[in-house]
């Protein structure tokens, strides 16, 4: 008999990486001293959105987005966005967490990076770890082929990461439901992670990333138990 498929689902920022990306990331397109030019005069949205999350979040974060980006060619944005993923790993890779995920794959595990974090440079993280998928927010582009700074669909996070994989997992057309192993660190994937048949909450990233302790994270070589 074949064994049951497995699916694990990583979260990218604070996760497999230390700390958040996109700030950084906006930083490196668009300099640093714009970037925080930008956040200043939002500052009031998006403190709104950090304390409350949900909605307000979403929206505090299109509007920086809309404010740094609008008008960028995707080329040139996806070019620097993929050097940018590149040292992303390299320098703030969370070893123990890549650990884990090289550990599904060599189980034979189809692994997902879900993140809402730009799909845009999510994709090369996740080429670059050996994935076989990566979903993340996707960002709108104008039919000259530039960035509205809006998203494309929604902000991948909370219910629309959940939505996400599980849209992902039906298009792979597994045989019988995959178990399926979660990995995340903050209240945008609650929902994720309560959904897994083995859930992680491998770290926690300031005060408003607190969770509740769904399991602990195993060692590389152990395999989680019904338990858990």
């Amino acid at each position: 008999m074949a064994p049951r498929p497995a699916v694990a689902a990583f979260d990218l920022d604070g996760t497999l990486t230390e700390g958040g990306s996109v700030f950084r990331w906006l930083r490196t397109l668009c300099g640093t001293a714009r970037t925080y030019r930008a956040a200043a005069l939002l500052a009031g949205p998006l403190l709104i959105g950090a304390l409350r999350s949900g909605v307000a979040a979403d929206r505090a974060k299109e509007r920086l987005w809309r404010r740094l980006l609008a008008g960028r060619d995707l080329a040139e944005v996806s070019e620097a966005s993929r050097a940018f993923a590149l040292d992303l790993v390299a320098q703030r890779g969370r070893p123990r967490t890549l650990a884990r995920l090289a550990w599904h794959r060599e189980r034979g595990d189809d692994v997902v990076v879900v993140s809402a974090s730009p799909e845009l440079y999510v994709a090369v993280v996740a080429e670059q770890l050996g994935a076989q998928g990566a979903l993340g927010t996707r960002l709108a582009v104008d039919p000259l082929g530039r960035l509205t700074g809006g998203y494309l669909g929604r902000n991948c996070r909370g219910a629309e990461k959940l939505h996400r994989l599980e849209e992902w997992i039906d298009q792979r057309g597994y045989d019988e439901p995959p178990t399926i192993f979660a990995y995340g660190n903050s209240r945008g994937d609650r929902r994720l992670l309560r959904r897994a048949t083995y859930a992680y909450d491998v770290g926690r990233l300031g005060r408003l990333g607190a969770l509740r302790s769904f399991a602990r994270l195993p060692d590389q070589d152990e395999t989680p138990t019904a338990d858990e």
